[in-house]
């Protein structure tokens, strides 16, 4: 097995995607994006396609998908990343919240329309997005779920419930009760659908420089107009504009953003390419993105290669906000996720394991992610999509651009633009809280998972409603909005 090298989705693309040059000495930009991924370049992509006369560079510390952009589980969803509450109290109100929602949800096709465009190869296929309640307290969890989401006025073509057989149907789930269908998700190999943005983007007339981190982000000062400037060892780049997009990477830039994400680690296992008999023991026809209802989620695709690549959060952070070296993974992280995948799909019990890896995404202290552009200071910054980012990141790459180019258009109006969370706890208290939450979350799901011969007024009965109270409480106190 593998063990990191950044992720399964580089390496089977041949690994490390060749070098771009690093910034070859001072030099001044209309627009200067910090942070090669998903929103830097979608960023960049739409602003070039905009205003071809800009000179827009973008600075990768890495290589362009190194982070959570070529890492993640291929799942371009149209999940909010962040509460409707809380967007909800944006000038626009509930109204507000819907147009993003159906925002996202049309960025999956914006999305899918960009890959044919620009013949991006990533294999993209808009199958659905599939959630399967695997235990009695799953399925209560998912009806309440569904009924608040009818109350609201949602239909069938947001989210569609599945009995039993139709869910087994679609996806042949060990245990399966019941699913939650959403049709706004398709999937993707992560590193292909960024290699294939920063070539789009570059294709424009944008410059991207790897291997140059950014040491600090500052207004020019007087004397040095208007903008801003973004500091790296090879020479400072002046700008009209400069946008963070560093989404995990945040904490390491100095000064007070250093809490302003917390780094969440993701781990992901892939399996070597199932055969025949046991796909058609599983099923999975139609490359629905699959997740469960556990409180600590596993997330899971099939690959277009015949494997099953999926994930969940093991080791959830490091302490002062580490981050992890090159994608490797525990052990005890993949005998966990491989226990899980095995439960799931007894068909898929003897395949081994092909690699393993790991990455961050960016958490705010609120769950909600932001988009945010200060027209005094022309500096902004995108993130914050708690693991729902890589649709979010197109839409928020859109959204940079107008704020940039000062439009009044409808993106620039969504809730989450100038959404503004507190920061996280110092150390310790942010990593025992990080760990404390997920270690009550992982007991709640042992708890609600009832043993054979359980009733609901016995024992067992009584160790269920003790997991659904512990999840609650989790809930409650990390904010997450589920």
């Amino acid at each position: 097995m593998r063990n990191g090298e950044v992720s399964y989705w580089w390496q089977a693309r041949g690994g490390f995607p060749p070098r771009r040059p690093s910034l070859p000495g001072p030099l001044e930009a209309d627009v200067c994006i910090v942070g090669g991924g998903y929103t830097g370049l979608w960023a960049a992509y739409y602003l070039a396609g905009l205003r071809p006369s800009l000179r827009i560079v973008v600075l990768e510390a890495a290589f362009a998908g190194y982070g959570a952009s070529g890492r993640n589980g291929g799942w371009v969803t149209a999940e909010l990343p962040g509460s409707r509450a809380r967007y909800a109290r944006a000038p626009g109100g509930i109204a507000g919240v819907r147009a993003l929602e159906a925002a996202l949800r049309s960025t999956v096709d914006e999305v899918g329309r960009v890959c044919a465009a620009e013949s991006i190869d990533c294999d993209f296929v808009k199958g659905g997005r599939l959630s399967v309640a695997t235990s009695p307290t799953q399925l209560a969890r998912m009806l309440a779920g569904l009924a608040e989401i009818r109350e609201r006025g949602d239909g069938n073509d947001v989210y569609e419930f599945l009995l039993r057989d139709e869910t087994r149907a679609r996806v042949n789930v060990a245990g399966a009760l019941g699913g939650l269908y959403a049709p706004a998700s398709a999937r993707v190999q992560p590193a292909a659908l960024a290699a294939g943005i920063a070539a789009a983007a570059e294709r424009r007339g944008v410059e991207i420089y790897e291997a140059t981190p950014a040491s600090a982000i500052e207004p020019a000062g007087p004397g040095g107009g208007a903008g801003a400037v973004a500091r790296t060892k090879f020479g400072d780049v002046r700008a009209a504009h400069v946008l963070l997009c560093t989404e995990g990477y945040t904490a390491a830039l100095p000064g007070r953003r250093r809490r302003t994400l917390l780094p969440m680690n993701s781990h992901m296992i892939v399996t070597e390419p199932l055969g025949d008999d046991a796909w058609r023991e599983i099923g999975w026809d139609g490359a629905e993105t699959l997740s469960d209802e556990a409180h600590a989620y596993m997330y899971a695709q099939r690959t277009a290669d015949g494997r099953i690549a999926l994930g969940g959060r093991g080791v959830p952070y490091r302490f002062a906000s580490g981050i992890d070296h090159l994608g490797i993974t525990d052990a005890a992280t993949v005998d966990a996720l491989t226990a899980v995948l095995r439960r799931l799909f007894p068909a898929a019990a003897s395949a081994p394991i092909a690699h393993a890896w790991c990455g961050v995404l960016g958490v705010p202290r609120d769950w909600c992610a932001t988009v945010t552009y200060n027209p005094r200071s022309r500096l902004g910054w995108a993130g914050g999509y708690t693991g729902h980012g890589v649709a979010a990141a197109n839409l928020a790459g859109r959204t940079l651009a107008d704020l940039v180019l000062g439009e009044p258009t409808e993106l620039a109006a969504l809730p989450w633009v100038g959404h503004r969370s507190r920061t996280w706890e110092p150390e310790p208290a942010r990593w025992a809280g990080v760990h404390g939450l997920y270690a009550l979350y992982r007991l709640a799901d042992q708890l609600e998972s009832p043993a054979v011969g359980d009733t609901a007024d016995g024992a067992g009965g009584a160790r269920v409603r003790l997991g659904e109270a512990l999840g609650r409480i989790g809930d409650t106190i990390s904010g997450i909005p589920h």
